[in-house]
């Protein structure tokens, strides 16, 4: 970590200590710098949200799970930013619904990849997939450094979980016929709209949600896992979220002491 001290009673305190994961995963070669600049337009929806967890993207987190419980070869797909912020919480996920964890990367360097391997093996991994090492597949509709896959991950994978924004990734893997399930603060990225389920909430709360509703939901019978996925629309859920946006700042805009208070009270409880 960064030598950072936030006070306790300091207003943004949640949001300065997972800045500063992703600044400590920069310095540790995890997260490039553009994803530095990522996380900062990830923030400034995370405000729009209101910085928590909606009962829109709680009901997408459990078709995510739902999805995840019913596939054959689900994976779950990480970069540095993921990777520097919920690391242990990866490798639950993955044990829960045994969906491998495979590491894909825009902006690729061998010592990226292996800063990811060591903190994801620190966290309790056995086996990581997308590594230079391991057998290599290709995307056909990518031109990128996604476009190389590990065979027996995504290369072979009926559901990915690409968290955080990766559009062209999203769409090239929707074409060759992939189920994507993705954590996205930005309802209208490109990610989000082409995802089969979006679950529009900081990865930060999201992926402790997962990880609940997977261990709650795995003895669950598989006609009442495929009713929950089946009674799903992404499109919905997404127009809803742009809604839920809309009204939070027409009320803001009616009266800026809203705002004032919202912020107070938030301090409050830190």
């Amino acid at each position: 970590m960064v030598n950072l001290e936030i006070p306790a009673d300091h207003p943004r305190r949640i949001s300065l200590e997972i800045r500063d994961k992703i600044i400590a995963g920069h310095s540790e070669n995890i997260v490039a710098t553009a994803g530095l600049l990522a996380h900062g337009r990830g923030e400034a929806f995370d405000y729009l949200i209101g910085e928590k967890t909606t009962e829109i993207a709680e009901n997408a987190i459990k078709v995510a799970v739902a999805s995840l419980l019913l596939a054959q070869h689900p994976v779950i797909s990480v970069n540095g930013n993921v990777c520097s912020l919920v690391p242990k919480e990866l490798v639950e996920l993955s044990k829960i619904t045994n969906a491998p964890l495979e590491i894909n990367l825009f902006y690729y360097r061998r010592e990226r990849e292996d800063a990811i391997l060591q903190a994801l093996k620190s966290a309790g991994a056995s086996k990581v997939l997308g590594t230079h090492n391991r057998p290599s597949a290709t995307i056909p509709e990518l031109s990128s450094n996604r476009r190389k896959v590990d065979s027996e991950g995504i290369g072979a994978a009926d559901v990915v979980v690409v968290p955080l924004e990766d559009g062209d990734r999203t769409e090239a893997l929707k074409a060759i016929g992939k189920k994507v399930i993705t954590i996205d603060l930005n309802p209208m990225s490109r990610t989000a709209v082409f995802a089969d389920v979006t679950v529009v909430d900081n990865v930060v709360r999201a992926m402790p949600l997962m990880i609940r509703y997977a261990s709650e939901m795995k003895s669950k019978p598989t006609d009442e896992l495929r009713k929950i996925v089946e009674n799903y629309n992404n499109d919905e859920n997404l127009s809803k979220s742009i809604h839920l946006i809309r009204a939070r700042l027409e009320e803001l805009s009616r009266d800026v002491s809203v705002l004032r208070k919202k912020k107070k009270v938030g301090r409050n409880k830190s």
